[in-house]
């Protein structure tokens, strides 16, 4: 089985047009959920399904599904699924999920082409609104596909003017009927791009992720007491911009010990400033932070969420200001499946393809749908580990070969076999 590489950068490609911005460097798009340019996206998808001899189906949140039922598989068996998303976000690369999406239908039309004999239906899949750039909620079709959210209560979501998610999909034609339901497929695989350079410097082609990164973001609140920058007396002041560097400086100290002492993947990051009144000439009076922790170990993320709230304590009984943390959004790490973890090591060996394990530090539609089914990841490299930029950039020839792999890996657990 040969994926046809120059097929699979002719969709990447058309579909890199759909959004198109202008760029000095590289090659960027805007492509918002459930926009006109998403729509286009979405249609030119649904014609390559339809053209490699798919059924498909858009559920009420606008997930886009492709099956496929070859003669040798029983139709009644969960199918193995496979797929991405063809959102982005502002000013994005024209890799994160049209490779992933795309991958897949290549890896089925690689199949059919080399007369495989599945035993499993197989399906393609593009996940709404993954990026969270219009809704504010991020992985929301897959969210619903792996019934974490409700269908209602994904569609009353609103963007900025007010436009819901349903209203939106009305506008592109692209509100379908029911639920994909993620629980109903036997396995999952998604190919991304790697948004980090571990692959390109150690020269490894395919990554296959063991584990997706648990994510924590702590709304912080430091408040102080605004003055005349002149007339209040230095010994007199409760700065809130001070105290916040301090904090800043103390989420940072926290996440580097926990790396040295107990997960060398733990990330802690004050992302976002509000300062108020934000004046050159006024004490700062209040500060509204955004935290972001991340890690693989949930223990090592709760410990620098401890330390944070540590830091904050200190700094009312030394400062004087008054605190606020509020933990906002916590999703735990999630493993991949030790099966689709074995499927794709075992593609690779038997295409020579050599592949590295490793951990994902981004968020990604298979974390939803590991709760529900087995799943697996597999990475493609980044050039320069450049990722939501017009400079993202994976070759054309890495593209394929991680789809290459992808395309044995489904073959695996779909059962299949070649004629004759």
């Amino acid at each position: 089985m040969q994926v046809d590489r120059e097929r699979l950068r002719e969709d990447i490609e058309r579909t890199a047009e759909f959004g198109r911005i202008e760029s000095e460097q590289g090659r960027g798009r805007t492509v918002r959920a459930a926009s006109e340019e998403n729509g286009e996206a979405r249609e030119y998808f649904v014609g390559r399904l339809e053209d490699a001899g798919l059924d498909v189906r858009v559920d009420a949140v606008g997930n886009v599904v492709g099956r496929w039922v070859p003669a040798s598989a029983d139709p009644d068996l969960p199918p193995v699924a496979a797929g991405s998303h063809l959102d982005s976000v502002p000013e994005g690369g024209i890799f994160d999920g049209p490779l992933g999406t795309y991958a897949a239908l290549e890896a089925v039309r690689t199949m059919r082409e080399a007369d495989t004999r599945p035993e499993r239906p197989i399906t393609v899949v593009s996940f709404t609104e993954e990026e969270g750039g219009r809704f504010g909620s991020g992985m929301l079709g897959s969210s619903v596909a792996a019934g974490g959210r409700s269908v209602e209560e994904a569609l009353a979501l609103e963007d900025e003017e007010g436009t819901s998610l349903a209203e939106a999909l009305d506008g592109i034609g692209f509100r379908g009927e029911g639920r994909v339901n993620a629980a109903g497929w036997d396995a999952w695989l998604e190919l991304h791009i790697e948004q980090s350079e571990r692959l390109e410097t150690v020269g490894v082609p395919v990554g296959v992720v063991t584990d997706i990164t648990g994510i924590t973001h702590c709304d912080v609140t430091i408040t102080g007491e605004a003055n005349h920058a002149g007339a209040t007396p230095m010994n007199d002041r409760t700065d809130a911009l001070a105290a916040a560097s301090e904090f800043v400086l103390d989420v940072e100290r926290a996440a580097n010990e926990v790396v040295a002492s107990e997960s060398e993947s733990a990330v802690g990051t004050v992302g976002s400033h509000s300062v108020e009144p934000n004046a050159t000439n006024v004490v700062p009076g209040r500060v509204d932070c955004g935290v972001d922790i991340r890690d693989v170990e949930y223990d090592s993320m709760n410990e620098i969420v401890s330390r944070a709230r540590s830091s904050l304590a200190r700094l009312e009984s030394e400062r004087g200001v008054e605190t606020e943390l509020t933990r906002a959004f916590d999703v735990e790490p999630v493993p991949m499946s030790g099966r689709c973890r074995s499927a794709v090591r075992e593609a690779g060996e038997a295409a020579g393809i050599k592949t590295m394990a490793m951990h994902s530090g981004a968020a990604h539609d298979t974390m939803q749908v590991a709760r529900v089914t087995d799943a697996g990841m597999l990475f493609a490299p980044s050039r320069g580990g450049i990722s939501h930029n017009p400079r993202e950039w994976t070759d054309w020839a890495d593209c394929a070969t991680a789809t290459q792999v992808l395309t044995g890996a489904m073959a695996r657990l779909a059962g299949t076999t070649l004629e004759g």
